[in-house]
C-alpha cells in the first residue's frame, strides 16, 4: 500500500500530525500510528494526556528561562549553585548537556536561539536583554558563552561581547575541545566538561 493511499481518513491525518515533526518522515510517522493503534486505550489516552498537558501547563523558569514545571525551575532555586556564574546556552538541549556533565554548578541563561540572519533571527529575537539587565544588576562575576562553534554562534558570542563588555565582569568561551563547527548538544559528555572546566577568556 502506498503512504498516499491510507483506508482510513483518521489514519491519514494522524500520520501527517507525525511527520510535521522534525526529522520524522511519512514511513516512521506511519509506524508510530500503527503502533499506537495496538496498544489499549488507556495506553494512548495517557499519551495523548501527556502531549497536552505538556503545551498547556509547562513553564518557562523566570530566571533562567529553562523548562520547568514551577516558575522557577530547580537549578534556580538550589542554593548550593554558585549565582554569580552564568553560562549562557542556545537552547534547553544545551542546558541538559552540560548538567550531564556534572562539572557545572553555576546559573544558566537560555537564549532561545542564536543570531542568524539568513533564517531572520537577530539580536531582538533572542533573550539578551534580560541577560544584560541580570548583569546589571550585580552579583554576577563571570558569563560563559556556551553557544555553538558555528559562524551563527560566534556572531552571538561576539554581539553577547560588546553588550557586556562594557561592565566589570569576565566573559569566557569553551575551550575549543568542542569541534569548529559542533552542535553543543551533540559534543560527548566528557569532552563537553571538560571544554567547560578548560574555559578560556574571550577574545574577539
Amino acid at each position: 500500500m502506498s503512504y498516499t493511499e491510507f483506508p482510513s481518513r483518521l489514519l491519514e491525518n494522524a500520520v501527517n500530525e507525525f511527520a510535521s515533526l522534525p526529522g520524522v518522515g511519512r514511513k516512521t510517522a506511519f509506524r508510530l500510528v500503527m503502533n499506537l493503534l495496538r496498544r489499549n486505550a488507556d495506553d494512548v489516552k495517557r499519551f495523548g494526556e501527556s502531549i497536552i498537558k505538556l503545551h498547556g501547563e509547562i513553564h518557562y523558569c523566570k530566571i533562567c528561562h529553562n523548562i520547568s514545571d514551577t516558575e522557577i525551575c530547580n537549578i534556580c532555586s538550589d542554593e548550593k549553585r554558585d549565582p554569580s556564574v552564568v553560562c549562557v546556552v542556545e537552547n534547553i538541549q544545551d542546558v541538559m548537556a552540560i548538567e550531564n556533565t556534572r562539572q557545572f554548578r553555576g546559573m544558566y541563561h537560555v537564549l532561545g536561539g542564536i543570531i542568524s540572519p539568513i533564517d531572520g533571527i537577530g539580536p531582538a529575537d533572542l533573550r539578551i536583554d534580560s541577560l544584560e539587565e541580570k548583569v546589571k544588576n550585580g552579583g554576577i562575576s563571570e558569563v560563559i558563552f556556551a553557544l555553538s562553534t558555528t559562524m551563527e554562534g560566534d556572531t552571538t558570542n561576539y554581539y553577547l561581547y560588546k553588550k557586556l563588555n562594557r561592565y566589570n565582569i569576565t566573559l569566557t568561551t569553551l575551550a575549543r575541545g568542542v569541534a569548529i563547527g559542533d552542535e553543543l548538544e551533540y559534543t560527548d559528555e566528557i569532552t563537553l566538561g571538560r571544554a567547560i572546566n578548560n574555559r578560556n577568556p574571550y577574545q574577539q
